[in-house]
C-alpha cells in the first residue's frame, strides 16, 4: 500500500471535478491590480472571493509602513520569539491590539490558524470538556483535536442544544469551554451571542469567540460580534486574525484572564514557530489605526454588501440567513454550483466554490466577500452576470428573472 493511498477517494473526487473543465481549488492571477481587480487567464477579473473586507491590501500608508520597517529591520525574524526575542515591533502590535479590545493580555501568532491551535491546545486538556458550534471553521476542529479535551459539537447556533449537552456534563470534574464565532465563513450568518452568554452563565462554562470574519466589521468600533451584541465583558477570550479585514497576515488571542502570560510558555503554536517579519508588524499596525480612525468603513462596507445580497435575493437565489460582507448562493448539486462557478469566471468575476464536506447542510456554495473598495459598477456588474449565467443554468425561475430585469 503506497503513502498516499488512503487519500484515493479525495484523488478520484479532485479529478471528476477538473473533468468538468473546472479547477476551482488552483486559480492562477497573472496580475492583482487592486483589492478589486485582478487578471485571471488573459482577462480581467473582479475579485469577489479574497476576504479584503476593508480593501486595505494596497492601502497607500500601510504599504509604506511596511517598506519602511523592511528597510530598516530586514525581511524576517529567522525564528521563534522565545528562542530569538521579540522586536520592538511585536510588542507595540500586541500592545496596540490589547489596547483596541479594551484587554489585559494580547499574543500575536504568525497565521490566524495557529492562533486557534495554539489556543485550543493548550487552554483546555484531558478531564476538560470543549464544547463547539458544529460549523465551527477548521482551524478550531484541529486546535480541539490536539488539546485532548472531550470534544462535544452542538447544533449551529442553537443555544438550546448547548443548553442540554451542558447539563449533561453535571456532576463531572473538568472545565467547559464553549467555542463559537463571529460571523462564520461559509454563510456569513453571526452566532446567537446573547443566548449563548445566557448558557454560560448559568452553566458557569468558558467562553471563546473567533472574530476573524467580524474584526473591522461588527460593532460600533469594529471589535466584532462581541461588542456589536455588548457581551465583550462576558467573552474569555477572543481569537481573530489579521488575514482579512486588516489586509496581512498573522493572527491573535486577547483576554483579561489572569496569568495569560502564561501562554507564552506552554502554547507550542506559539513557542516553535518563527515570528511574524517585521514588515507584516508595520502593515498591521497601520491597518488597525485605519480601523480606529474611520469607522465610515463599517457603513460603506455593510452598503455595498447590502447591494450584493438584495441584488440576488431579487433574483430568487438562495442565500444565507442574513446579510453580511459574506454572500453565499446555495447550488442543489455539484455538476452545477462548478459550472456555474467557471461560467462566472469566464464572464469576469472571480468568487469562492465550496464544496461538501466543508459546507453547511451539504450543498455546494457560491461564495463571495465584499469588499469597501468594490464600486456600485463592479457589484451591478457581478449581478448582471449572476443574471445571465443563473438563467443559462435553471438557477432563477420566470418570475425571479421578470424581477431580476426590473
Amino acid at each position: 500500500m503506497g503513502l498516499l493511498d488512503k487519500h484515493k477517494s479525495y484523488s478520484d473526487a479532485y479529478g471528476s471535478i477538473r473533468e468538468l473543465g473546472a479547477d476551482p481549488f488552483n486559480v492562477k492571477f497573472e496580475a492583482v491590480l487592486s483589492p478589486t481587480e485582478g487578471v485571471v487567464n488573459g482577462r480581467p477579473t473582479i475579485l469577489l472571493g479574497t476576504n479584503n473586507y476593508l480593501g486595505l491590501t494596497f492601502d497607500e500608508s500601510c504599504i509604506e509602513a511596511a517598506v519602511a520597517a523592511s528597510r530598516s529591520l530586514g525581511t524576517g525574524t529567522t525564528g521563534s520569539r522565545i528562542a530569538n526575542g521579540s522586536f520592538g515591533g511585536h510588542i507595540e502590535l500586541e500592545q496596540a491590539i490589547a489596547d483596541f479590545y479594551g484587554r489585559r493580555t494580547a499574543m500575536t501568532f504568525t497565521t490566524g490558524y495557529q492562533a486557534n491551535l495554539g489556543i485550543l491546545s493548550t487552554l483546555v486538556g484531558r478531564g476538560d470538556h470543549l464544547l463547539l458550534d458544529a460549523d465551527s471553521h477548521a482551524s478550531l476542529y484541529d486546535g480541539a483535536r490536539l488539546g485532548h479535551a472531550e470534544i462535544i459539537r452542538f447544533r449551529h447556533n442553537d443555544p438550546d442544544d448547548l443548553r442540554k449537552r451542558l447539563q449533561r456534563l453535571k456532576g463531572q470534574p473538568g472545565n467547559r469551554l464553549i467555542v463559537t464565532e463571529g460571523i462564520f465563513s461559509m454563510l456569513g450568518d453571526v452566532a446567537p451571542l446573547k443566548e449563548i452568554v445566557e448558557v454560560k452563565k448559568e452553566m458557569d462554562a468558558y467562553l471563546m469567540v473567533d472574530e476573524a470574519h467580524s474584526l473591522g466589521v461588527l460593532g460600533e468600533k469594529g471589535r466584532g460580534l462581541a461588542e456589536a451584541e455588548g457581551v465583550e465583558a462576558d467573552v474569555d477570550v477572543i481569537t481573530g486574525t489579521f488575514s482579512k479585514s486588516l489586509g496581512a497576515i498573522g493572527g491573535f488571542l486577547v483576554s483579561d484572564m489572569a496569568d495569560f502570560e502564561v501562554m507564552r510558555v506552554v502554547c507550542r503554536p506559539y513557542m516553535f514557530t518563527a515570528s511574524l517579519p517585521p514588515s507584516v508588524v508595520a502593515s498591521t499596525l497601520q491597518a488597525l489605526r485605519r480601523v480606529v480612525e474611520e469607522p465610515g468603513l463599517r457603513a460603506r462596507l455593510n452598503a455595498n454588501a447590502q447591494r450584493l445580497y438584495n441584488g440576488l435575493a431579487k433574483m430568487g437565489l438562495e442565500l444565507g440567513p442574513r446579510c453580511s460582507p459574506i454572500v453565499a448562493v446555495a447550488v442543489d448539486d455539484q455538476p452545477r454550483a462548478i459550472a456555474v462557478w467557471k461560467a462566472l469566471l469566464d464572464q469576469g468575476v472571480y468568487l469562492n466554490l465550496a464544496l461538501p464536506p466543508a459546507t453547511p447542510d451539504s450543498k455546494p456554495l457560491l461564495r463571495s466577500s465584499i469588499s469597501v473598495a468594490h464600486t456600485d459598477d463592479q457589484i451591478d456588474q457581478v449581478l448582471r452576470a449572476f443574471q445571465r449565467v443563473g438563467e443559462q443554468y435553471g438557477l432563477l425561475d420566470s418570475n425571479s428573472k421578470q424581477r431580476a430585469s426590473a
